[in-house]
Parts: C-alpha cells; structure tokens; sequence
C-alpha cells in the first residue's frame, strides 16, 4: 500500500471519528455546558472542560485503531469489525444528543450500556486482527465505563428528569 493511501486512509478513519464528535456536539445544542452545570453530580465529576481534550484524543485513538484494522486487511477483509465501527459511531454521536440535546439522562444510560457493549466487541475484534489496535481502543472503553457510571450517578440523583 502507498504511503499516500495510508495517509489517506488515516485521515478518512480519523476524520469519522472526529465527525461523530462533531456531530454529537451539534445534537447536543448549545447548552450542553449549562445543563451540565445544573445537574446534581457525584463530588467525583469532572468539570465540562475536562471532556472536550480527553474526546478529542480518544477520537483520534479510535480512527487510529480503525485505520490499522484497515491497513492491515482491507474493508473486504475486516467487513464485520469495521462496520461495526462505523455503526458504533452514530451511537457515540447519539448519546451526546440523548443526553445533553434531550436532557434525557435515564435514556442517556440505556443508549451507552449498547455503546459499551459495542466498544467491548470492537476491542476483541481490533485485538485479533492487530494487537495495537485494539490496545488503543481500551482507553476508550476505560472513558466509557466511567461515563457510564458517571450518567448512571446523575441519572440517579436527578430523578425530575
């Protein structure tokens, strides 16, 4: 494969990633920092100005780890793990619009109990194909399970919503 399809190829993967973010950012409307703000929220929650760095680096992660699945066999030859990539994506997207968009936080925990699951797969499968690869996924799901708990804890102590 040329370097210059390589390079393609990461910024395509890399640049989905970051798309989903994007994406959820703009489901989420503008008053995501607000409503976070609001909300009653466990001592151990981070500030909203944690969240913005650590997405950014894991998106990057993620179409990393997809673009070395990619390389490594091609579309045809990881069809199941990269598909389920690209799905897991409209689901990351999702949970930013459910909760912070919907302000909908036990709905919220519903949708990124499916994501985790989805991460999880997509560690396994990464990891078989290219152990790097799935290496860089497990950063995401560690961030996942703590937001899982985290919007499990809010869904919890906001009970209005």
């Amino acid at each position: 494969m040329s370097i210059s399809r390589q390079i393609t190829g990461w910024v395509l993967w890399t640049g989905a990633s970051l798309a989903a973010g994007y994406i959820g950012n703009l489901l989420s409307g503008v008053t995501e920092s607000q409503f976070y703000q609001q909300l009653q929220r466990p001592d151990w929650a981070p500030p909203p100005s944690v969240f913005g760095p650590v997405w950014i680096t894991l998106y990057v992660m993620m179409g990393t780890a997809a673009w070395l699945v990619w390389r490594e066999r091609g579309f045809a030859g990881a069809r199941t793990p990269l598909t389920l990539f690209l799905v897991h994506l409209l689901f990351n997207a999702a949970w930013t619009g459910i909760f912070f968009g919907l302000e909908a936080p036990g709905l919220a925990l519903a949708e990124i109990v499916l994501l985790w699951g989805m991460i999880l797969a997509l560690v396994v499968l990464f990891w078989r194909i290219r152990v790097l690869a799935g290496a860089l996924m497990v950063p995401y799901l560690l961030w996942v399970t703590f937001a899982t708990v985290l919007t499990y804890s809010i869904w919890r102590l906001n009970p209005e919503l």
